[in-house]
């Protein structure tokens, strides 16, 4: 598993409160596939509070792709609607909390538009 999405999951559980996601409530599971082995990383929201976990439990919404999208997507290099569309995941259960999480991924580092202009000022 790439360091990347590690990093990515540990800071979603460390920073415990997201407030984009403050009138969200429910569950997602990420499954990324390679070959045989699946590995699960479940994110619990209640009200823009996060918990983390690698269950592989029932949730809202279940997303299936690879590490190296999901490495992609952690990193900004990715859109996760944009992948989503093409069909590069597969999003099963409720779609609207795919797209309330889809907040989560940073921005493109080389795009100019509004989304990286908020995270400059953000930081």
């Amino acid at each position: 598993m790439s360091k990347a999405t590690t990093n990515f999951f540990q800071d979603l559980d460390r920073r415990g409160y997201e407030p984009l996601l403050a009138k969200t409530s429910g569950t997602v599971r990420f499954d990324l596939h390679e070959g045989a082995h699946t590995t699960h990383w479940l994110i619990r929201i209640d009200r823009g509070q996060l918990r983390v976990s690698r269950e592989d439990l029932d949730a809202d919404a279940a997303i299936g792709l690879s590490p190296e999208l999901f490495e992609d997507l952690a990193t900004g290099r990715e859109h996760a609607i944009a992948a989503g569309l093409r069909g590069d995941l597969t999003v099963s259960g409720d779609p609207r909390i795919f797209v309330q999480v889809e907040r989560l991924f940073p921005g493109n580092p080389h795009s100019r538009g509004p989304r990286r202009a908020l995270d400059r000022e953000v930081r």
